[in-house]
Formats: structure tokens, sequence, C-alpha cells
């Protein structure tokens, strides 16, 4: 969802428990010339598949959702990855927008948000940017700080998907350990090995082991 969209219509999908939220949420967006919203709904067991199938560029989640949120927002990024998401009404929770954000959400206004603030949010998702308030933004650097220095392979699994074992696993090959080497430092077999190799392989998008060490230690993920 990116720059081709900006001149363009923006669809939205509004999911709240409260009726008289979306309703009101529904007359505000229509009346921008730019945004449109295309369904709205309580949390449902069909909500994805109703989300699914209005295709919207951007999916608006309230805060009276409770524990579905995240839940929600986390099957939207596996199941429909080019929709964005954007928290609404949201407490100023440190622990509550980290969640959020390790969920895929790209936005999170406050409960003070205004009309405004909201339509300008869903424009800004869509350009791939990140909506927050200044202090949350703070809090995520703060984290990202803290978490780059306790998890060196921090990267590794932002940008590619690597689990700690994977991660765990480069470094040894990248010291030149055989299959069986790595499986008897690791106390697994040499099959568990094989397929932690495959999927190394395939994430980072290289051909074989050597290229994938060059690609983890072009990005600073082993020496």
């Amino acid at each position: 969802m990116s720059a081709e969209y900006i001149s363009e219509i923006i669809d939205v999908f509004l999911l709240a428990q409260n009726r008289l939220l979306r309703e009101a949420l529904t007359r505000v967006l229509n009346k921008k010339s730019d945004l449109r919203v295309v369904a709205s709904s309580s949390l449902t067991p069909e909500v994805l598949e109703q989300i699914s199938a209005a295709a919207p560029h951007v999916l608006l989640l309230g805060s009276d959702l409770e524990g579905g949120s995240v839940q929600i927002a986390e099957e939207v990024r596996k199941q429909m990855p080019e929709v964005k998401v954007v928290m609404v009404g949201m407490d100023e929770d440190k622990e509550a927008f980290l969640r959020f954000v390790r969920a895929g959400v790209a936005g999170y206004l406050l409960k003070d948000a205004s009309a405004s603030e909201i339509a300008a949010a869903v424009r800004s998702v869509v350009r791939a940017e990140a909506v927050c308030s200044p202090r949350l933004c703070q809090l995520l650097f703060d984290y990202m700080a803290r978490q780059s220095t306790r998890i060196p392979g921090i990267y590794g699994k932002l940008q590619f998907g690597l689990t700690n074992r994977e991660q765990q696993l480069v470094q040894l090959i990248s010291h030149g350990l055989s299959n069986k080497e790595i499986a008897s430092q690791l106390s697994i077999s040499d099959q568990t090995v094989k397929h932690h190799v495959h999927q190394v392989l395939r994430k980072l998008g290289a051909n074989d082991r050597l290229s994938a060490v060059e690609v983890c230690r072009l990005h600073g993920m082993c020496a």
C-alpha cells in the first residue's frame, strides 16, 4: 500500500464493538473526499472473512475490542499483509503499545485523537508512515536500543524472521562446523540441523551455506 493510493480513494474497514463509535467514524471519514468506509463490524467469528472480502487499504480497530485487538492485528498481518492496521482510542499504556507494535499495527491513536487526526493517520499509514504520539515514539526507540544490546540477533528477527535457533545455527556454520558437529554441539539430530539449514537458506534467499553466512555478516548478525 504505497504511493499509488495517495491520490485515489482510500478504503477503510471499521472494527469496533460500540455501534455509535462505528457510525460516528463512518460519518466523519465519509465526509473526506479521499476516504471511504467500505464496511464496519463488531468482533464476530466471521470478521476476518469480512475484512478480506471488503479488501480495505486500512483497518481501524477500536479500543473496545479488549483482548481481541491483538489477535485480530496479528491475523491480519499474516493473512492480509497489504492491509494497514490503526488502533483508535487507546490509552498511553507502554506495554499495550509495544504489544500492538509487535502485532504489526502501523498506527496507534490515543483517546483524545480528533477526527482530523484519525483521517490523517489513515492517509499516513497508506504512505507507509508509522503513526503514534511523540512520547510513544521515544518509548519505541528506547525499547529497540535496549533490545539490540540484550539480543544481538534482534535485527535478524526483524529483517529476516530468523528464530534464535536459526541465528545460532548461522553462527556455528560461520565457524566452519559441519552439520554433524552442529548436531552434536546443540544436542539435536542431523535431520533437524538439515531442516534448520533449509529454513535459513530460504529466509535469507541464499543458495548455499557460504552465501547465508555472507548475508548475515553483511547485516552484522555474525562475526
